[in-house]
């Protein structure tokens, strides 16, 4: 086989796939538009205080007694983890001026999840160390895609500096969200009318949410006999969890829950002082001053979130492979977390549908 196969997204599912066909002797080139690895995997440290490391502003955890995908992935590699700290009473808001109540949940009422002690990153960057150099091409960004006749397939991009190119592949497998699919990529020809209704018909996980996670000394809430975890009604953060690492520093991290637009007018700067005049109103002066603070909007992201996306979702999406192939069928695979049958959304998902992905190319070729 002379042409590679090209693979378009290097988050967790695009890499994972060509992780596996690289094992298997298939040479892979994997485009990415962003100037960095992991897609909608963001794990962060502060510039100026790099000790506590790094923390998840996307996934950040993962359930090992129902996902088998990422937890045998994880103890293949050898990636330390987190056991996610749920000891404690949790608490419940109902308003800014009302009591803040407190309850204590049953034993067992919460399932075990672990987080991955360098931050989810740590799994993008043992993966993309299996792959050879120059493999993964950044800053590339797939505008067109040709089926040629009689089972060829070339791929038209453009860098960051607009320089463009066109590469011939065997076969592509497209680790995006299938409304960047749909809304970013050209098909000549053109993608069936179902086809295209089905991808757009997929939401994006995480594309309308935003996430904040205030780092500080020590996790003193612990000392209140306090999990970390809440619950409000009053916001902004309507869900916050302990995110703290086990380097003795403390962090949490909520999601907001006000709406896209509501975010975008208020700003950044603006959003993150009433994320900490709840994070006070709720665990008291300790949590006034953090050493470092975090903030990513996935749906101000242009390669996560179209505009529908901005809507918030108010069901589990129904994800699985889109419908009606036609005449690209064998030669255009999808992955990305959007196209599990099961698990849709989560990181498992994502590794389940690079699973499937790569093994229907290995058919084909």
């Amino acid at each position: 086989m002379k042409e590679p196969v090209v693979i378009v997204g290097a988050g967790l599912s695009g890499l994972r796939a060509a992780s596996l066909l690289q094992s298997k002797g298939i040479s892979c080139r994997v485009l990415e538009a962003r100037s960095r690895i992991g897609g909608r995997v963001l794990s962060m440290a502060a510039k100026d205080r790099p000790e506590p490391g790094r923390f998840d502003l996307g996934p950040t955890w993962f359930w090992p007694n129902h996902e088998p995908a990422i937890a045998k992935l994880v103890k293949d590699i050898g990636l330390p983890t987190i056991e996610q700290h749920t000891a404690g009473a949790m608490l419940f808001e109902q308003s800014q001026t009302g009591k803040v109540q407190r309850h204590v949940l049953p034993e067992g009422a919460v399932e075990r999840s672990v987080r991955l002690a360098g931050g989810i990153q740590s799994l993008i960057d043992a993966i993309a160390s299996t792959l050879p150099p120059e493999t993964v091409e950044l800053d590339t960004r797939v505008n067109a895609i040709q089926l040629d006749e009689p089972e060829g397939i070339t791929i038209y991009a453009e860098q960051f500096d607009e320089k463009k190119k066109s590469i011939r592949a065997a076969a592509v497998i497209l680790a995006l969200p299938t409304r960047i699919v749909a809304e970013s990529i050209a098909f000549s020809p053109k993608l069936p009318d179902g086809l295209m209704t089905s991808l757009k018909d997929k939401p994006t996980w995480m594309a309308g949410q935003a996430k904040a996670v205030a780092v500080y000394e020590r996790p003193f809430w612990r000392d209140a006999g306090l999990s970390g975890q809440v619950t409000s009604w009053a916001g902004p953060l309507q869900e916050i969890h302990d995110a703290s690492p086990d380097t003795g520093y403390g962090a949490l991290f909520g999601f907001l829950g006000l709406p896209a637009k509501v975010r975008h007018e208020l700003g950044e700067e603006h959003t993150l002082r009433l994320v900490i005049d709840q994070l006070t109103r709720l665990f008291g002066p300790s949590a006034e001053k953090p050493i470092a603070l975090f903030y990513k909007d996935w749906s101000s992201d242009l390669d996560t979130a179209v505009e529908e996306d901005a809507l918030p979702l108010t069901s589990f999406p129904d994800y699985g492979l889109p419908a009606g192939m036609s005449s690209w069928e064998k030669r255009v695979v999808f992955a990305g977390t959007e196209t599990a049958p099961g698990h849709g959304g989560h990181l498992e998902g994502a590794l389940q549908a690079a699973e499937r992905a790569a093994s229907e190319v290995l058919k084909v070729l």
